[in-house]
């Protein structure tokens, strides 16, 4: 064997010991992670928008004009101030759960069974965090609902060393975090559905000392002189 192979294949050998820096280590993956981060559909995306401050609302009562507004703008508090019952506290609900708290409010002094609708007529732009092996981290505003491969977008996508199988998606679900791992490859394939993204969630691309490795042999390796051509 030519001598100068010999740092070659040590160096390989070290590089396939090399493990990736899991950053989703221990939280649910693959089928389960949909359990946690649900994939993104268009009715989902409608009843899972939390509503933030400033996002402008269309709160209807039913048989009751005087008590519906059509634009009822969210302070930076987070709530939404109503006729007889004051402020409510909207911000981090749906609408469906804003429109459950407004009815109980009416019908404990004033209305009997109000039948009450809520419909995010102006949404402002929120926010979620991109951090991790992408190209541009930060943190982005977004505009209602979007998924995975948009926020991810957002930053510029994924760089050259990231683990595209540990991509790992934060979030506060009833004030707890919770968490789950991707795999972007399979989403890109259309193998596995692309996840819903929220408002205020964390997306992390895990890093890869697998691909580090083999970039550094490339870049500092000098080029060997393997192949001869063969005699004629």
């Amino acid at each position: 064997m030519d001598r100068r192979l010999l740092p070659l294949f040590t160096v390989v050998a070290a590089l396939a010991g090399c493990a990736s820096n899991n950053v989703g280590s221990g939280l649910p993956s693959g089928a389960m992670a949909y359990g946690v981060i649900p994939a993104a559909s268009s009715a989902v995306a409608a009843a899972d928008y939390r509503i933030g401050p400033l996002d402008a609302l269309d709160i209807t009562i039913l048989q009751e004009p005087d008590l519906s507004t059509k634009v009822a703008p969210v302070d930076a508090a987070g709530n939404v101030n109503l006729a007889l019952i004051g402020d409510v506290r909207a911000s981090g609900r749906t609408a469906n759960e804003l429109a459950r708290e407004i009815a109980a409010r009416y019908g404990q002094r004033y209305l009997r069974n109000p039948q009450v609708s809520v419909v995010v007529a102006r949404p402002v732009a929120q926010k979620v965090a991109v951090q991790g092996e992408v190209v541009q981290p930060g943190v982005y505003p977004i505009e209602g609902p979007t998924t995975l491969l948009g926020a991810l977008s957002l930053a510029k996508g994924e760089t050259q060393l990231a683990a595209l199988n540990d991509v790992v998606v934060f979030r506060t679900v009833e004030g707890r975090r919770a968490g789950a791992v991707f795999d972007i490859r399979q989403i890109r394939s259309g193998q596995a559905p692309d996840p819903q993204i929220r408002t205020d969630d964390m997306i992390i691309v895990g890093y890869s000392g697998g691909r580090r490795a083999w970039r550094d042999i490339v870049n500092s390796m000098p080029i060997l002189n393997i192949f001869r051509p063969l005699p004629l």
